[in-house]
């Protein structure tokens, strides 16, 4: 009989603590996990899957408008209904998160509907007061959108509250250049909003090719979007309409109706009691772990946004599945964080795997670099100037690709089989002696020149 109640407890239900809870109860071990929210996490509750469906539902503004040049008779006036699509996106998020806490239940996995914290290298207590223990602890909470410490900063929402908005504001001010605020850019002004997107930087997309993202602001400024570089807050101030003046550094007040925060995201480590074990974080507050995502306390592991390693739902799921596997399935699997691919679904979307030009040319000194610079075919007979980009990054010495970069519609689609020709170690010339799929927008990549 086990001096523990659970071999092991899990506190976060996101994807990643999830992923964990289910395959260690399929592997027999007695597990619980605590979600003091829903189950899901921010992928499924508020983030990638909710927002991508407000992507399809703001890019029907800019189809319909192209659908007149295809023949169709769309008129001018064609309305729109925000609480027809919110809604209706909430009642997917809600299918979703009954469909994650019934696999969580039909393999085994007890969850607990609170808040736990650490209270000890085997101990968790939760909300009510009542304490639990486990052989091995899983940490998996995820993050929270940061927001600026400015006066009048609670006048302004972050990514969570957007999904529940009454209507579309018809002007939005956004804080950030990273995915999330270009996401929701994009979003907001499809939906017919004046958007201003403000960054402390010169630049959006940090961390991208920097031609794709060039391009990608090139786009966003033709389309009507507004940036203001070198900005920082110095207040939100709301009037007497109801309207807010936000004031900031090297730039005249902006007047508008919404301001939302996408200035990156926090580990949500505070309170949890992980001192108490001796679980030791970094200066950004995330939980220090090693290969195998074991924290400084031996019986207190951590995966996914908590760590900080690479925000993204597909790398937490993997963190979980090995994690469980190795402890609990009797194997020994690595999760490899090379060629991890992304995307943001910005209005045209971007995508991209492997190393940048500039990453490429630091590290590896001889560099080839093929690309295509075109007008997609529907976007000619829609009369829109707006082009594609693509790019590939090549080893100088060996011809291997070492990362590729879109702009263009159906990018995210195409990089997927794009990331396993780049992590495989595919040369160039592999990729030209690869008949093109012709018409379609993935044949320029045999094409490159």
């Amino acid at each position: 009989m086990s001096d523990y109640d659970y071999d092991l407890f899990v506190i976060g239900a996101g994807s990643g603590g999830t992923r964990a809870s289910r395959v260690a109860a399929a592997h027999g071990a007695r597990v619980a996990v605590a979600e003091e929210y829903r189950v899901g996490g921010t992928c499924v509750i508020r983030g990638c899957v909710p927002k991508k469906l407000l992507v399809y539902g703001a890019h029907f503004a800019e189809d319909l408008r192209d659908a007149r040049h295809f023949g169709w008779d769309v008129p001018p006036d064609c309305a729109f209904s925000w609480p027809r699509l919110r809604d209706n996106v909430l009642k997917e998020v809600d299918r979703i998160n009954q469909a994650y806490t019934t696999t969580l239940e039909s393999n085994g996995a007890e969850i607990i509907h609170q808040r736990a914290t650490v209270s000890g290298p085997n101990e968790v207590t939760l909300a009510d007061g009542t304490t639990k223990t486990a052989k091995t602890i899983l940490i998996a909470v995820g993050a929270h959108p940061a927001v600026p410490e400015c006066p009048g900063h609670e006048h302004g929402i972050t990514s969570n509250e957007a999904f529940h908005l009454d209507a579309v504001p018809q002007r939005v001010l956004i804080a950030g250049a990273g995915y999330i605020a270009n996401e929701f850019a994009g979003i907001f002004h499809q939906l017919g909003a004046h958007v201003i997107l403000m960054n402390r930087s010169k630049e959006i997309l940090r961390g991208y090719d920097l031609q794709i993202r060039d391009r990608l602001l090139q786009i966003s400024m033709m389309k009507g979007l507004e940036f203001r570089f070198d900005a920082t807050f110095q207040g939100i101030e709301k009037l007497d309409d109801g309207c807010l003046k936000v004031s900031m550094a090297n730039h005249e007040p902006a007047v508008v109706d919404m301001v939302m925060f996408a200035t990156g995201r926090k580990p949500n480590t505070h309170g949890l009691g992980l001192d108490t074990a001796g679980v030791e974080l970094d200066d950004m507050g995330a939980v220090k772990v090693d290969a195998d995502n074991r924290s400084t306390c031996p019986s207190i592991y951590a995966i996914g946004d908590v760590t900080n390693r690479i925000q993204l739902t597909p790398i937490a799921i993997r963190e979980g599945q090995a994690f469980a596997d190795n402890l609990f399935g009797g194997k020994s699997t690595m999760v490899d964080y090379d060629c991890v691919p992304s995307a943001v679904f910005s209005h045209p979307p971007i995508a991209g795997v492997g190393m940048t030009e500039a990453e490429a040319r630091q590290k590896l000194g001889s560099v080839k670099i093929y690309s295509s610079d075109f007008r997609p075919m529907k976007n000619v007979l829609a009369g829109r100037d707006e082009r594609a980009l693509y790019k590939m990054v090549c080893d100088g010495e060996t011809d291997r690709v070492v990362g590729i970069h879109m702009i263009g519609p159906d990018v995210p689609e195409i990089i997927q089989s794009a990331a396993v020709a780049v992590k495989a170690g595919l040369t160039k010339a592999q990729f030209d002696a690869t008949v093109a799929l012709h018409p379609t927008m993935a044949e320029e990549l045999v094409l490159l020149k």
